[in-house]
């Protein structure tokens, strides 16, 4: 049940992280807090397709 899914900063839109989902637990789109590297500060990273 677990999907490989990219994470995209919301500011700069730069697809930073790469990790994965349980789609049975999670079925809606993640979104946390992680560093940007490109904005040099912590933003939130949404789920992409």
């Amino acid at each position: 049940m677990r999907v490989k899914i990219t994470l995209v900063c919301s500011e700069c839109k730069q697809r930073n992280y790469d990790t994965s989902k349980n789609k049975k637990h999670n079925p809606d789109r993640i979104e946390m807090m992680k560093h940007c590297k490109f904005c040099r500060k912590h933003t939130l990273h949404k789920e992409s397709k």
